[in-house]
């Protein structure tokens, strides 16, 4: 009887445990309000359209989005970030990156210098507005894996 009950509490124990795990992730606000607020705050923003992984030290990119700013720019996973707008990046962190893209967010305009294949290399990148497709799609995926609310279509916001 003891074996039993202490693997029923221990069964029970780990379902808790799991389910708790989930709620963690889970977002709290309801997704009318969080859909609001990722449309308000991605509408207008500019973005690289790279995704960047910290060395120790330095900054790499990682992966470029297709048809994306970085993209259009000629910049490639692999390329190793020296300098941005004239900031040196070879001991920098990512931290230090936004802080970067947060300088130029009047322009719009980045110039890097990378590192690829042992050869500097210039690219000026011009940052771009999120599209609507890409708003819409960040909305899906937000209420997809943090409501739970499977294949979300975002309804337009109403004018």
């Amino acid at each position: 009887m003891i074996v039993r009950l202490s693997h029923l509490s221990l069964a029970a124990l780990l379902f808790v445990s799991a389910a708790h795990a989930d709620d963690r992730r889970m977002c709290t606000a309801p997704a009318s309000e969080c859909e609001k607020a990722i449309r308000q705050l991605s509408s207008g923003r500019r973005y690289l359209g790279a995704e960047i992984k910290e060395l120790e030290p330095g900054i790499i990119i990682k992966a470029v989005i297709d048809d994306g700013p970085a993209s259009r720019a000629d910049l490639k996973p692999g390329d190793r970030l020296m300098s941005v707008n004239g900031h040196p990046t070879v001991e920098a962190n990512i931290k230090d990156f936004k802080q970067i893209l947060y300088s130029a967010k009047a322009t719009g305009v980045l110039w890097v210098i990378v590192l690829r294949q042992g050869v500097l290399k210039k690219v000026d990148v011009r940052l771009e507005p999120y599209t609507k497709a890409q708003i819409d799609n960040m909305v899906a995926q937000h209420l997809a894996q943090r409501h739970g609310i499977p294949n979300a279509t975002a309804a337009a916001p109403q004018q």
